[in-house]
């Protein structure tokens, strides 16, 4: 469910009276295909004069769009027809050749080279014969004739004789069969997902025989090894952690939680008298206000609050402050209301610094029931811990905690918070009004500018910890592939030590497994930590490490450095040598360049799997895409070749489907060469007893019909149905 709602100024205007008095114009960017972005202003009569207001994505409804919270609305058409960011979405999945069809184009050209050859022989051989032995057939009525004239005649004869050698209907019964393929891949049950109903989804056939193939798998973690269903367990606040389950020899017994650690129901007591009772207030508060959240009160379950998120992350936090007694209940154009302990309290929201990849964090500024002005601010430890401020007692303990909750492959939050002058807020606002006002492209750009404006010297609050559990099968369907020989990287955006513990938990490594770390400062440091390890892992090979034993881990600022060209092929050879390789705190950029560099540099095809927006330039990078159909939404699943709904289906449609493609396609190709050969090698050797004279030793229905009607069957069982080892053996 996505925010969809009017700018306050127009919000009341319901009736249309109301909209026929509306005076004013809309600047807006011209039509382009980004269907999450959207710049333009409205200019409204306003006190006498002009007001221009900006407009963004929560403004626009896209054509298709259902409405689920208003039963209609109003609205002015800002593109229609082919202008309609639907629309100029509608573009087909890319045709990608595969490396089969290209071996099939090299083969053809040598088959049609055998062709112009046997031709040219047998024209020799007709002239040949004419002049040797004419005398002698003179029964044959030979008649002296232009040498050359006669070559290119017999050529041409012998051209259209041989011509079927180059199977042209190969093309077609390849196509035709890679489409049954797809159908017996996408109604096959074991790939079936039925808690959602989804079953795989091949989006082209032309790829098919590529997942028998693959070297490589490049791998997004949260949703796609992970189930994506997130729930709120630990938090560290003011340097004392809480959990929801807190194991006894863990517990904290104290009154100050230094040591151990508190269960959620403390908190309640500790809100109220302890001396950080106030830091906990501002946690929690901001653990219900900072957010997009949307509440919908159900009349079904006597009115309980059920809460519709862009991200599970934004869900689990809000639901987690719902359960320590701050409830988000409402949210307005311009505020937003919740509940603490019964007590209702509505805070003015007066800006919103939206979350992205680039900026890792979001930040909400709000006008609290106090009166006063504070910037609440949510994101990665790297990116808050940076624009903290000079006091701040609890960044070392809750550093502390965030490795801990990384050690138990949780997701995790660092929240801060600041209060706002009234007059630094106006200086602010303006600067803010004027990048949010901005038409032309850089409007991202310029907001975030805005945003980094105010996003300093925070007072550090605490961290969250949110458990993502690993999607069933995830551990056997990666020791499978490693065994089947595929090297899989996972690149994910959480932290080094969360990743870690997630490889470890999946099977991607293992405790034996020598673990290689890249997490550099600088250009200079990190070239100098991949080349120190490589060189030591080339010195080691010749005392029998292997790759088995050998797993990278490199963190998204050392894999900035990595990436670059002078640098790059250091860090692949590195790379391809381990078994394993972990890239964290990525950005979408990141990965799809991670991709193109193992592309460029090495023969051999890869596969990129993923469930969100934010893997799509990764799969679209690789040989073969397979979206994952998950609680992201369909975007990566939209972009991808194949989609499916789990990633422990990718085992049987690589081990079983992929490898049957393979060799399906690869031994109907052969059976087609060698059935044609048979027949037109015998025509050619007819040749040289009947003096190359184009007589044909088939009857012209046998030539006529022979690849399509009285071979056209074995082709396809073969290309369909041969199954050279058993689904069981292969899985």
């Amino acid at each position: 469910l996505k925010i969809k709602q009017a700018i306050p100024e127009t919000a009341n205007l319901v009736s249309p009276a109301d909209i026929s008095r509306l005076g004013g114009r809309i600047r807006s960017e011209p039509p382009n295909s980004s269907l999450y972005t959207y710049e333009a202003t409205m200019t409204m009569q306003s006190g006498g004069g002009e007001k221009e207001l900006p407009l963004n994505p929560e403004q626009l409804l896209l054509r298709g769009a259902t409405l689920r919270n208003t039963p209609w609305v109003h609205g002015i058409v800002v593109f229609t027809g082919h202008e309609t960011k639907l629309m100029r979405n509608a573009t087909a999945t890319p045709i990608k050749k595969t490396a089969v069809e290209r071996l099939v184009n090299v083969q053809i050209l040598m088959l049609g080279g055998i062709l112009v050859a046997l031709s040219i022989v047998s024209s020799i051989g007709d002239l040949v014969t004419r002049a040797t032995s004419g005398k002698k057939m003179w029964y044959l009525s030979y008649t002296p004739v232009n040498g050359g004239k006669q070559f290119f005649s017999d050529f041409f004869t012998n051209w259209v004789l041989y011509s079927n050698l180059v199977p042209i209907s190969l093309f077609v019964t390849i196509e035709i069969i890679k489409y049954w393929q797809a159908i017996l891949i996408s109604s096959d049950l074991d790939i079936y997902y039925d808690k959602t109903d989804t079953p795989a989804n091949c989006r082209t056939s032309s790829l098919v025989e590529e997942l028998g193939q693959v070297e490589y798998i490049f791998s997004d973690k949260t949703g796609t090894l992970t189930c994506n269903m997130m729930e709120f367990r630990q938090s560290s606040i003011a340097g004392i952690q809480y959990a929801d389950e807190v194991p006894e020899d863990r517990r904290s017994t104290g009154e100050d939680g230094d040591m151990g650690i508190f269960d959620f129901t403390r908190l309640e007591h500790n809100r109220r008298n302890h001396p950080s009772a106030q830091i906990i207030n501002q946690f929690l508060t901001l653990l219900s206000t900072c957010h997009t959240v949307i509440p919908e009160t159900s009349s079904e379950k006597g009115g309980k609050i059920k809460y519709q998120a862009a991200s599970p992350d934004e869900g689990a936090l809000v639901e987690g402050a719902v359960t320590l007694g701050y409830k988000f209940v409402a949210r307005k154009p311009r505020s937003v209301m919740i509940e603490v302990y019964g007590e209702q309290q509505e805070y003015e929201l007066l800006a919103v610094c939206e979350f992205n990849s680039t900026r890792k964090r979001m930040s909400t500024i709000f006008r609290c029931p106090d009166g006063k002005i504070r910037c609440y601010c949510k994101g990665a430890d790297t990116v808050i811990l940076e624009r903290l401020g000079g006091d701040n007692p609890y960044v070392e303990a809750t550093l502390q905690h965030l490795e801990e909750y990384a050690a138990e492959g949780l997701r995790t939050l660092c929240l801060a918070m600041r209060e706002v002058p009234e007059e630094e807020f106006r200086r602010w606002q303006q600067v803010f009004n004027e990048a949010a006002t901005t038409v032309g492209g850089n409007r991202a750009e310029e907001m975030d500018k805005a945003a980094e404006l105010i996003e300093h010297d925070f007072t550090l609050l605490g961290a969250t910890a949110i458990e993502d559990k690993l999607q069933d099968g995830v551990p056997d369907t990666i020791h499978t592939l490693q065994t089947a020989g595929i090297k899989i990287w996972v690149l994910t955006g959480d932290r080094q030590e969360t990743a870690i513990n997630i490889g470890m938990s999946c099977k991607l490594i293992s405790e034996d497994m020598t673990l290689l770390i890249v997490n550099e400062e600088t250009a200079a440091a990190t070239r100098d930590n991949l080349q120190k390890k490589l060189s030591a892992v080339q010195s080691q090979f010749q005392s029998g490490i292997t790759v088995e034993t050998l797993a990278l881990v490199i963190d998204g600022k050392s894999l900035t450095y990595a990436l670059e060209k002078d640098m790059e092929k250091l860090f692949l050879d590195l790379a391809v040598i381990c078994k394993a390789v972990i890239c964290c705190r990525v950005s979408p950029l990141q990965k799809a360049l991670v991709v193109k560099l193992v592309k460029r540099h090495k023969k051999a095809i890869l596969l990129a799997i993923g469930d969100g927006a934010n893997d799509v330039s990764m799969i679209q990078a690789a040989h073969i895409g397979i979206g994952i159909s998950g609680v992201e939404g369909l975007q990566a699943a939209r972009s991808a070749d194949v989609s499916i709904a789990q990633f422990r289906y990718l085992r049987k449609l690589l081990l079983v489907h992929g490898a049957w493609s393979y060799q399906r396609i690869s031994k109907m190709i052969l059976y087609f060469y060698y059935k044609n050969t048979a027949l037109f090698m015998t025509q050619f050797w007819y040749s040289f007893q009947n003096g190359f004279s184009g007589e044909v030793i088939f009857e012209s229905w046998t030539m006529s019909f022979y690849n399509v009607l009285f071979t056209v069957m074995p082709p396809f069982v073969l290309g369909i149905f041969d199954q050279y080892v058993s689904a069981r053996l292969l899985d």
